[in-house]
């Protein structure tokens, strides 16, 4: 762990899940200063947050607030150099359910984020986590099938970023909006942002549930014997990308800014690093030298049969590509589920990934005409 003065300040929102913890443990071991900024919605927060604390060599700072409030968001802000947008609502199942708190945190949450951005002095960089669901179910691409995953042929690269925006699902809406509107803060204000539309990370300190975090959900659930339902038939492909892969994107792009500055990238593990639900089982069942409890059950709203990411665009601009492959990746989570089995067991499921705060008006959104009075 470094010793060293604060290289920079970086504000982190949604610090104390999986992707937030590990990539404020990142910055901190560099000698960064980080504030992570997190409502605890998530059962696993508080375990993130107690983790992050027990490595912070006094740099860091837990902030418990919500991007769906917006002056404690712009204060927050003050003296950052960085800020790496991660806070969500991340099913795609609880978007249906709530639509509107989707909504208020994924698009007005995040266009408070950039909206505190622009208004700072000086401006901050804005690296805004995406998603991979903003082109939709991709149920249009030529599809072949093989007996353990699907195939689309016409992109042998996977899906690159010129591909046609097709928002479906509350949830694909709500990041969605955010996506384009980083993009448009930096060409109509100059802002300096960059888009990470990513897909299926993975790694320690991912409490993966049914609805989110597939991968983890399936390396807890066999590790701890608990069965499997498998919604579809399981030959849908993702790339998935080890979370410390995702991680060197976000300092790459912060390296870079200059020239990646209003860009949005495909960040994934890539068509080397793709698994369907079928195989992955049977890796798994082959580490763990027996056999999965396993059930199908319907096809969920949505769900893309095939989605695989283009990287080149972030290999020539960030000067970045995956370097773990999913063998490697796996056995980094198996060996952190199996030295943490109580910390994971004691997580509580009820309610899905998220406890959905009910609105009881304490949270509020601050107009922009309103920042005269918030700086005073």
């Amino acid at each position: 762990m470094s010793t060293n003065k604060a290289q920079g300040k970086m504000l982190i929102t949604g610090g104390c899940g999986f992707i937030g913890s590990n990539l404020a443990a990142h910055f901190l071991d560099r000698g960064w200063e980080v504030v992570v900024y997190d409502n605890f919605a998530r059962p696993s927060a508080e375990l993130n947050a107690a983790w992050l604390e027990g490595r912070s060599n006094g740099n860091l700072s837990i902030l418990r607030a919500d991007v769906r409030d917006y002056v404690p968001l712009y204060k927050a802000m003050k003296g950052t150099s960085v800020v790496a947008h991660l806070a969500a609502q991340v099913a795609v199942t609880s978007s249906v359910g709530n639509p509107l708190y989707d909504f208020n945190v994924n698009a007005q949450g995040g266009l408070h984020v950039l909206e505190a951005a622009r208004v700072s002095d000086p401006s901050p960089i804005v690296l805004y986590a995406s998603t991979n669901k903003v082109y939709g179910q991709l149920n249009k691409l030529r599809r072949t099938n093989g007996n353990l995953r699907y195939y689309t042929p016409d992109y042998p690269l996977g899906i690159p970023e010129e591909f046609p925006i097709d928002l479906h699902s509350p949830y694909g809406c709500s990041k969605g909006v955010c996506d384009l509107y980083a993009i448009d803060y930096a060409r109509i204000f100059g802002l300096k942002t960059v888009v990470f539309r990513q897909s299926c990370v993975y790694g320690p300190r991912q409490f993966g549930f049914e609805d989110q975090g597939w991968l983890s959900h399936f390396v807890i659930s066999a590790v701890l014997g608990r069965p499997i339902t498998i919604y579809g038939d399981g030959r849908q492909v993702r790339d998935v990308l080890h979370v410390q892969d995702l991680i060197a994107a976000y300092e790459r792009a912060i390296e870079c800014i200059d020239a990646c500055s209003g860009r949005a990238y495909n960040i994934g593990g890539g068509p080397q690093n793709t698994s369907s639900l079928l195989e992955l089982i049977y890796r798994l069942e082959v580490k763990l030298d027996r056999a999965i409890p396993l059930t199908f059950g319907n096809w969920r709203l949505g769900d893309q049969r095939v989605y695989v990411s283009d990287v080149g665009n972030a290999k020539q601009d960030l000067n970045w590509e995956p370097t773990t492959s999913v063998e490697e990746g796996l056995d980094d989570l198996c060996q952190w589920v199996e030295a943490n089995k109580n910390m994971i067991e004691s997580v509580s499921v009820e309610g899905g990934p998220q406890r959905i705060p009910v609105d009881d008006g304490s949270v509020t959104s601050e107009p922009a005409s309103n920042i005269d009075v918030i700086k005073e």
